[in-house]
């Protein structure tokens, strides 16, 4: 078919999401309690997440249905459409047909209400009337506060100082959505009072802004914390995106041989790849995922396979996971998504398996890329997914030399409309790449909970 848009109706909305873990050649490894280092039970976990949530994350069921409140909300955007970038395919001269899953088209412009509602509904259910939760760009801050406001739930965002000051807009966005908003560290906390101490010019990073968000979650009754990215619930959430991708590609008569996604805790790409992955696991399809992180936060590709803790406190729960260390402080990017210290679980067992590849990339490439594939394409992406828009552009100019007609597949996770200040800087000749001193990631690894086999 000659389609550039391929759509579905809202008919074909996914009623279960995917879970992975009933396909894994190995198990993942257990999830240990922050204080005594032995597996987690369930009420380990309650004072941060609903049951229901709990139950999700350690399932085996390959399948678990979505709750008909949250496939209604879903009919706001999804399906989302997936395109066929004819056009830039035309100007990289390329034999290679490149399709890319565009989740900016949700009311907060990216793929994590995908999630969001879904926990929203959740702790709702569970008689619940506030959420706290940390946020790096302010996708994740934002999903959760538009989903909070679905369900009539307070919202406490604690977002990366950073981009606290370089995304303003993304603070008005969470505040029309009734949420509110502090950079972290922040005075609210007994944690993030001891970091202002020590440094008040403190950039933060998730993992600083995760330990405020629960510690306030324990802290206050009715509130449970929310994540956006990392544990096995939201990956699975996210599978709705890579579900109705697979029957998309079956209307356009085609199949992926490459599919392509950032990663920063890996969400997104996890909801794009993981119904294709299965493909490659159960039935051997050839086909490559690569996962794709900045430089400058190159946990994957650098960071040691090893368990740690989730958050800089080490009040959350400890997993393995490739790592920078919990104390990794990264530098300020404008890719706020990507600066995560660790990655999902899912993530690492897969490449660990080594059945994803894992790249790390320099900002100013991917914004050469980005603006490549909106002069094409009319979309300005997030400087998220733009990473791993530059890897696809690079798969398809090799197809151009070798003559080979591969069909190349990303997820275009999120709009760059409140990134412009980052694509001024590119413009402007005055964008920095940076690239983490091997010194400090060691130094950040030392404190490396003890864990036996």
């Amino acid at each position: 078919m000659e389609e550039t848009k391929i759509l579905l109706s809202e008919k074909e909305i996914p009623t279960q999401w995917y879970n992975i873990q009933a396909d894994l050649p190995k198990p993942l490894p257990a999830t240990l309690h922050p204080i005594t280092l032995q597996p987690c039970g369930p009420d380990d976990l309650a004072p941060i997440f609903p049951m229901a949530l709990i139950v999700q994350e350690v399932s085996q069921e390959r399948w678990i249905d979505i709750p008909e409140p949250v496939r209604e909300v879903y009919k706001l955007w999804r399906p989302t459409p997936l395109y066929r970038a004819r056009r830039w395919e035309e100007a990289l001269d390329t034999p290679a047909h490149i399709y890319y899953k565009h989740e900016g088209v949700s009311p907060p412009g990216s793929h994590k209400p995908n999630t969001a509602v879904a926990q929203a509904f959740y702790n709702k259910e569970e008689g619940q009337t506030r959420l706290t939760t940390e946020t790096g760009a302010g996708q994740w801050g934002s999903a959760l506060s538009f989903a909070c406001n679905l369900f009539d739930l307070e919202c406490k965002v604690y977002m990366v100082r950073v981009s606290y000051d370089q995304k303003p807009f993304r603070k008005s966005m969470m505040q029309a959505w009734g949420a509110e908003i502090v950079p972290s560290p922040s005075p609210d906390t007994n944690y993030g009072r001891q970091l202002l101490a020590e440094n008040p010019e403190c950039t933060g990073s998730l993992g600083i802004a995760i330990s405020e968000a629960v510690e306030d979650a324990v802290t206050h009754d009715g509130t449970k914390y929310s994540l956006g990215s990392v544990v096995n619930h939201v990956l699975m959430h996210q599978t709705v995106v890579g579900l109705e991708a697979k029957k998309q590609f079956e209307m356009a008569g085609e199949y992926p041989d490459v599919m392509i996604g950032c990663i920063g805790g890996g969400s997104n790409y996890a909801g794009f790849a993981l119904p294709f992955v299965r493909d490659k696991i159960v039935e051997g399809r050839d086909i490559r995922f690569i996962a794709v992180e900045p430089i400058a936060c190159p946990s994957v590709t650098k960071g040691p396979y090893a368990y740690d803790w989730g958050d800089t406190a080490k009040t959350g729960p400890v997993v393995k996971m490739h790592t920078l260390g919990h104390n990794f402080v990264p530098p300020p990017i404008h890719a706020g998504g990507l600066r995560y210290h660790g990655m999902a679980p899912i993530i690492c067992h897969l490449y660990q398996l080594g059945i994803i590849e894992a790249v790390a990339l320099h900002q100013n490439p991917v914004f050469a890329a980005a603006v490549s594939f909106a002069s094409a394409e009319g979309i300005i992406p997030a400087p998220e997914p733009a990473h791993a828009i530059k890897v696809a552009m690079d798969e398809a100019l090799k197809c151009k030399e070798t003559g080979e007609e591969k069909v190349i597949a990303f997820n275009l996770s999120g709009h760059g409309h409140f990134d412009m200040g980052a694509y001024d800087q590119y413009f402007a000749g005055v964008l920095p790449d940076y690239e983490y001193p091997e010194a400090k990631v060691q130094e950040a690894l030392k404190e490396l909970p003890e864990v036996g086999d």
